[in-house]
């Protein structure tokens, strides 16, 4: 089974060197994504949805804790440790808050980061083993049905893939496996399409502007909404609206 890493931070040197001192001392990873800039951080784990995030705490456009409720926000959960030149308590407080596993301060020895790294890999590729293999048909049904209903009720609020793999019992990995299997998409895409028909609804009764409707749909940024909106009806949210008003006329 292979693990996904991600690497933010804005120092060429350190992010470059810790790439390249994990591939030439551990085959755990297989896939290395690096990312210059909070923003692009964010880009890359909506993109790619890395198991594990090695994050700067400091860096351009976004910081690492802005990466981290990113995540949260998008359903996703990765394993996430805090690299930061600043030792200040309250950084610490807050990305442990937002779920970080562990806090490295710099300047950090290569085989340290590595130490940290290859410890919480083994802990998730130990406990996606633990997962059945192959899971009864209508036993996955059922599962994806009780994910779907509590979408249905609750696409509104901040649902997170933990969240719901917890509501249902079961875990996160699995929950996720079993999304692509029985619905073909993801955890992160179902939610969203869910959000975006509601959407629809209220675009089409002309009551609500734009970043009202984001929010009642469970978004807290009307850029990302509109992003997702096109990503999946293929135009904006007042193009569709203004299809259906002369649509009605």
């Amino acid at each position: 089974m292979s693990v996904k890493l991600l690497i933010a931070d804005d120092e060429d040197v350190i992010r470059r060197g810790v790439t390249k001192y994990i591939q030439l001392h551990t085959d755990r990873f297989d896939k290395i994504y690096e990312a210059e800039n909070g923003q692009q951080a964010i880009e890359l784990m909506l993109q790619y949805q890395p198991d594990i995030m090695l994050l700067d705490v400091q860096m351009p456009l976004k910081s690492g804790l802005d990466v981290m409720k990113e995540a949260e926000r998008a359903g996703l959960n990765p394993i996430v440790i805090i690299l930061s030149g600043y030792d200040e308590f309250k950084y610490a407080q807050q990305a442990l808050r937002y779920g970080a596993k562990d806090y490295l301060l710099k300047p950090t020895r290569g085989a340290d980061i590595l130490k940290c790294l290859n410890q919480l890999a083994d802990e998730y590729l130990e406990k996606e083993q633990k997962e059945p293999d192959e899971v009864d048909a209508t036993q996955s049904n059922q599962l994806i049905k009780r994910a779907e209903e509590y979408i249905a009720e609750h696409y509104m609020e901040n649902i997170t893939l933990n969240g719901l793999a917890e509501t249902i019992g079961i875990s996160s990995g699995y929950l996720s496996a079993l999304f692509p299997q029985t619905l073909q998409c993801g955890f992160v895409d179902y939610l969203n399409k869910v959000r975006i028909e509601r959407a629809c609804v209220y675009l089409e009764q002309n009551y609500f502007k734009t970043y009202e409707i984001a929010y009642r749909v469970g978004f807290n940024d009307e850029k990302y909404f509109s992003k997702v909106f096109k990503k999946i009806k293929g135009m904006t949210p007042k193009e569709y609206r203004g299809m259906k008003k002369w649509e009605d006329e």
